[in-house]
């Protein structure tokens, strides 16, 4: 079982985005890595605590049974190209749940390749606990 820290919360209570431990120094290293990351990071976060689905900056990576409920954030299409895979889930009180799991620099291609597949599979098997605010 792995944790995750939760970071953001809608005005309602009703969803909430988190970051992996483990992985926390490395994403909270390339968000803040300059004002361009931080931005389309809090961007892409505000329209997730606000419902909306926008699939240009945030969509399932539904590439097998292995991976349900993986998604990924996305930086800038058509230049760097990262990604955040997060994986989604809820809690028992019906808060949705968005945890930024593993961060993946400068996909390049549009399909997903032999080496984002492995990280998206393991995204999807994570289990995790909630350190709520």
């Amino acid at each position: 079982m792995r944790k995750a820290r939760e970071i953001l919360k809608s005005k309602d209570g009703k969803r909430i985005i988190c970051i992996d431990t483990d992985n926390w120094k490395t994403i909270i290293d390339y968000i803040n890595q300059d004002v361009r990351h931080k931005k389309k990071f809090e961007y892409i976060c505000g329209v997730l605590l606000d419902g909306h689905r926008n699939t240009d900056i945030y969509d399932k990576e539904d590439i097998n049974d292995k991976c349900k409920d993986v998604t990924a954030m996305k930086f800038f299409k058509g230049q760097d190209n990262d990604r955040i895979y997060c994986k989604e889930m809820s809690l028992e009180d019906k808060t949705f749940v968005i945890i930024a799991a593993e961060l993946f620099e400068k996909k390049k291609t549009q399909k997903n390749s032999k080496k984002n597949k492995p990280i998206i599979e393991k995204v999807g098997k994570y289990e995790y606990e909630i350190i709520r605010k």
